[in-house]
């Protein structure tokens, strides 16, 4: 893809479309590796909520006005589609921002324990973040990396299943006797 004069403005538009039509976006902080996190782009960012019995952001250092960047995958193929870098706004609670950016999360947000006290629950308990575009896609169609950008897996105590037991399909299958 070349580079025009429209160019600031199409990425703005990509960056927007994508946010706006994928359920998840993956998003890196300061450290930490990339989270997916379910979102609503409300007023030209992403805007999401936080904190006991949401979404956990922990160790990702998301606060306010920290840099994140943001990865959105393509709807119907389900690959990357654009990263973009994000400046992280943490908005006040009850503040007209936070008000119009929780009107909108509350309606993306599925099955919540307590639906008809979300507002005040997420004013006392929560932060809602909102992640706006701070420059041009660092990849785009057109400008995707060459090599491999999979992560390594995290450490994990977890181990692979074990071989089930000979003896354990002449249990699960024989033929009651009558």
């Amino acid at each position: 893809m070349t580079e025009t004069a429209d160019q600031p403005l199409l990425s703005r538009a990509l960056i927007e479309e994508t946010a706006k039509k994928s359920g998840l976006l993956w998003v890196r902080g300061p450290y930490g590796p990339s989270r997916a996190l379910w979102h609503v782009w409300h007023e030209g960012a992403v805007c999401l909520v936080t904190g006991p019995g949401e979404q956990p952001v922990d160790g990702l250092g998301l606060a306010d006005g920290s840099d994140a960047t943001v990865t959105a995958r393509s709807k119907d193929k389900g690959g990357r589609l654009v990263v973009w870098p994000a400046r992280v706004t943490e908005l006040a609670p009850r503040s007209p921002q936070w008000e119009a950016a929780v009107a909108e999360l509350k309606g993306k947000r599925l099955n919540a324990p307590d639906s008809e006290n979300l507002a005040a629950r997420w004013a006392a308990e929560c932060r809602v973040l909102r992640l706006e575009p701070a420059g041009d896609p660092m990849q785009r169609p057109g400008a995707m990396p060459d090599g491999s950008t999979a992560a390594v897996p995290l450490p994990t105590p977890a181990t692979t299943r074990n071989p089930a037991p000979a003896g354990l399909p002449k249990l699960l299958f024989r033929r009651r006797r009558k």
